[in-house]
């Protein structure tokens, strides 16, 4: 008997007969034998819906407000499959983050997990029931429900089969893998069999939308196997492991390609600092601001001038934090009196990822001389051992992906 966890996402739960037709997957694998726990997010664009009229009530609206709104969606996906499944003789019950003993952060919107109680889980599950859990959420320490971050169901899904100990952990989607680019941007984009967790991070984070980060993040750190699956299809889809994993699961690695994916991020915008003392603790000053203020920075260019004690700060931030991120960096650089702060939306970030670059030097080289082929000009680089990106103009964006993965020749099978 195995002790499987089920996610579900939102295009997956997004009608009566898409429910109804998870419930009787379930119901062929409970008889089989096996316990099941099964996340759900909210059904198709309801947290989209409740947002918006979330702004038609409120033009400012209370951070624990917002989390007991939003988190209602999860409720009616949780409780509908419930009685789905109870209406095919299975037995079911559907039950909230906080009453599946998901703990999180005293933190609205976007709090981590702390702990899981299990004993809720582990009597339902004892009595022969299948457990449908609301994915992104739980309770803080105060009772309150408090939500994980948009997309937070596939963390949720993950820290609970971590938890559990489960067997696997297979996330349904409206895709059937990772692939080593967004399809919708290259056709013949080539689904990746296994990936590592560091590859998938990678990716996730620099705007592969497949997997929210944190829960490859909790994946990577209790060697959870997450099968990325298509709740359509019954074919096999990508498995995120480690390396060790993947070498016992096919006896070697795949064939270790400098690039095994390309991601694009267009939510990102660029600011700029300029003129600014080249001189210590002024990073700390500009970057703590941002901090304190919950700003995300990602790619950070200093740039001194020739006469050597001046020096341009610039820095990206997610699209949506712009606007927050601009008056931060105005207040801080009029107290280091800076010439100007100026900010640029109209940009995106292109990422080479994979373990491979460590080994097999020019992958640089070789991004930069095509894209410089094409009159494509690169605005800030960042790289790590396995990750490239270059913000370019957002118009570029797509064409510098296709471009890339022709010259990478992504499309071959390894």
């Amino acid at each position: 008997m195995a002790l499987i966890v089920h996610k579900y996402g939102g295009t997956s739960l997004g009608t009566p007969e898409k429910i109804k037709n998870i419930a009787k997957k379930l119901k062929g694998l409970k008889e089989k034998g096996n316990q099941l726990v099964v996340i759900v997010s909210a059904m198709g664009h309801t947290t989209d819906e409740l947002i918006d009229l979330m702004n038609k009530v409120s033009a400012n609206p209370d951070n624990r407000e917002y989390d007991m709104l939003i988190s209602t969606g999860e409720q009616v996906s949780a409780s509908l499959l419930a009685m789905a499944l109870i209406d095919l003789g299975c037995s079911a019950v559907s039950l909230t983050g906080g009453q599946a003993g998901v703990v999180t952060e005293d933190i609205y919107k976007k709090a981590r997990i702390k702990h899981i109680h299990l004993d809720r889980l582990k009597n339902e599950l004892k009595a022969g029931k299948v457990v449908v859990i609301t994915g992104f959420q739980g309770i803080d320490s105060k009772g309150d429900i408090i939500t994980i971050g948009r997309g937070g169901s596939d963390t949720s899904a993950v820290a609970v089969a971590a938890a559990l100990q489960a067997d696997v952990c297979d996330i349904y989607t409206d895709v059937d893998g990772v692939y080593t680019t967004d399809p919708r941007i290259v056709s013949d984009a080539r689904k990746i069999k296994y990936i590592s967790y560091e590859e998938m991070l990678e990716l996730a984070s620099l705007g592969a939308q497949v997997l929210h980060p944190r829960s490859i993040e909790c994946a990577s750190i209790y060697n959870m196997v997450i099968h990325l699956r298509s709740s359509t299809k019954d074919i096999t889809g990508t498995y995120i492991m480690s390396p060790q994993q993947i070498a016992k699961e096919v006896g070697k690695m795949e064939k270790q390609e400098a690039v095994r994916g390309i991601a694009l991020d267009e939510n990102i915008a660029k600011v700029g600092v300029l003129k600014i003392a080249d001189k210590p603790g002024i990073a700390a000053k500009l970057f703590g601001a941002l901090a304190a203020e919950k700003i995300n920075v990602d790619m950070i260019v200093q740039s001194v001038h020739s006469a050597g004690s001046l020096a341009d700060m610039a820095f990206t931030v997610e699209r949506t934090e712009l606007r927050k991120a601009v008056q931060v960096a105005e207040k801080v650089g009029k107290e280091l009196k800076s010439e100007a702060v100026i900010s640029d939306s109209d940009v995106c970030k292109v990422s080479l990822v994979g373990i491979g670059m460590v080994s097999q030097p020019g992958t640089a080289a070789k991004m930069f001389e095509v894209l410089s082929q094409e009159k494509i000009n690169i605005q800030m680089i960042a790289t790590s051992e396995i990750k490239i990106s270059c913000v370019i103009k957002k118009e570029q964006g797509k064409k510098a992906v296709q471009i890339l993965h022709k010259a990478f020749g992504l499309e071959k099978v390894s």
